[in-house]
């Protein structure tokens, strides 16, 4: 999987699976995106060579950890998130996929802060807060 941000100044890679993938309803990812929910795939950081100069924010999230949102420093794209350093995971943002359709939602969570006008038509699992 490839992609990048708005302008290009900003690139990814990976050749690694998505440990999860789906739609997130936190008022974080609210705010963050401007829409009713983020679409996420969720790897291990080591899997991911990110190249070109970002900037991020810091932010203690819905679940009370840090969360860490990188965005091109150029355009503004916002396209990765993580937490706090001893965790392994990177979240990419499915919309700044070179090819979107790789993209296949398997679960919402956070469902709890979703706005009434922000639901799919996908029969997912779906959590309150994070499964498990």
């Amino acid at each position: 999987m490839k992609g990048g941000c708005l302008c290009g100044a900003v690139r990814y890679e990976t050749e690694a699976t998505p440990r999860h993938q789906g739609f997130c309803h936190c008022r974080d990812c609210q705010k963050s995106t401007g829409a009713g929910h983020c679409c996420y795939l969720i790897f291990d950081r080591n899997d991911v060579e990110i190249t070109g100069k970002t900037k991020s924010f810091s932010v203690i999230s819905e679940s009370g950890v840090l969360a860490l949102r990188y965005f091109c420093e150029s355009c503004g794209s916002q396209m990765f998130g993580m937490g706090p350093p001893e965790d392994p995971r990177l979240t990419v943002y499915a919309g700044t996929l070179d090819d979107p359709e790789l993209f296949k939602p398997t679960e919402s969570i956070f469902v709890r802060s979703r706005r009434h006008w922000d639901h799919n038509r996908l029969d997912l699992p779906e959590y309150q807060l994070l499964p498990g």
